[in-house]
């Protein structure tokens, strides 16, 4: 019988342990953090850091897949929420904020050779889509105009996310970019009453 045997408790938490180490590390350090750093402050050997993940890569890949996969649970938990206006600006908001690591990250994994249509852009589709699901769900109740696309909407959570991580603007002039493009989003009949006003 082939496959895979599963791993033993402590080699699940080694990995996880590393995992969310290293995801601290490069995202503060960027491609200047070493895999060594993340096997010291993991409390773990070398050796085990290169059992679970082969190249440094690959940890990137594994720490990137992570930070999609945690984001994409999180905006699904709101798929519910009682104001889904409240819970896609918000979750916009979040992830403005989170980018600078997250960018960090994915710069690193590029440096070190990561594969760009591998498990991370699965898990950043996965991301995109609950992005897109909170956007309907906005739209439906009347919070974001119906006039936008998922398209445009994610260019600009990208375009914002990379300003705000690049220019490492202050919490109070991000707030205020983020206020001029929730504005831009607000349905058309709003936006007009605040030019009449």
């Amino acid at each position: 019988m082939g496959g895979r045997r599963p791993q033993r408790a402590d080699a699940r938490t080694n990995r996880e342990r590393i995992l969310n180490v290293a995801e601290e590390v490069f995202g503060k350090g960027g491609q200047s953090a070493s895999t060594e750093e993340v096997a010291r402050l993991a409390n773990v050997g070398i050796a085990t850091v290169f059992r679970h993940f082969p190249t440094k890569a690959a940890l990137l890949e594994a720490v990137l897949v992570q930070r999609f996969d945690r984001l994409r649970e999180q905006a699904e938990t709101l798929f519910h929420a009682p104001d889904p206006g409240a819970a896609f600006f918000d979750f916009f908001s979040h992830l403005v904020a989170d980018a600078a690591g997250k960018i960090a990250i994915a710069e690193a994994l590029f440096e070190a050779g990561g594969d760009h249509d591998g498990d991370a852009a699965q898990a950043s589709d996965g991301l995109r889509r609950a992005v897109g699901a909170l956007l309907q769900h906005a739209q439906r109740v009347g919070a974001v105009r119906d006039d936008v696309e998922l398209p445009e909407v994610y260019a600009l959570l990208v375009a914002t996310s990379r300003a705000s991580a690049r220019a490492h603007l202050e919490e109070e002039v991000r707030d205020r970019m983020l206020t001029i493009i929730f504005d831009g989003l607000a349905p058309l009949r709003n936006a007009r009453a605040q030019l009449k006003t």
